[in-house]
């Protein structure tokens, strides 16, 4: 018995790693400082091995996790990027402040991403120790550089194309 690879049958949009030309943008929590910094330089560092220009990467810093909506909201509002990326680290403390904290900042990013039409990585960790974000920076960080670029470039493939005719006027 053989079978069929859906491929045979059916048009394939294959993913695309390829981060020429493209503009991201990048928010990163402060709180829990060395982890978000060591999750934006494994991020920026696959960015550029992808081929996103260094001068095409802009980083925002804000305080928190719950502020990294607004920073993103405010950074689709300029039509500069192609794809965000939202990083933090969220350790559980002994107060239910850790589920509110990394519920709403996901639901935030969702949102904003849906509604924009912008895809956003999410990379806002969420750990029960230090030692579990130490673990998860460098794999995290380039895991969102990589889905940040392919989610943009599938934006951008399936964006119908605008084609404006200019028709000269007659006088």
């Amino acid at each position: 018995m053989t079978t069929s690879n859906h491929n045979d049958y059916v048009g394939v949009l294959e993913a695309d790693l390829n981060g020429q030309d493209l503009r991201i943008g990048i928010v990163q929590a402060r709180f829990n400082e060395e982890h978000c910094v060591a999750l934006s330089k494994a991020c920026i560092e696959e960015l550029i091995a992808l081929g996103v220009a260094q001068q095409d990467i802009k980083l925002v810093t804000v305080p928190g996790a719950l502020e990294i909506p607004f920073a993103l909201q405010k950074l689709v509002e300029t039509g500069e990027f192609d794809g965000l990326v939202a990083l933090g680290a969220v350790i559980r403390g002994e107060t239910y402040h850790f589920e509110l904290v990394s519920n709403e900042s996901a639901s935030g990013i969702t949102r904003i991403s849906i509604e924009s039409g912008l895809p956003i990585a999410n990379g806002v960790l969420t750990c029960e120790t230090d030692e579990q974000a130490q673990v998860r920076v460098n794999v995290k960080g380039a895991d969102c550089a990589k889905a940040v670029v392919e989610m943009a470039n599938l934006a951008l493939a399936l964006t119908p194309d605008i084609d404006i005719e200019i028709h000269p006027t007659e006088e």
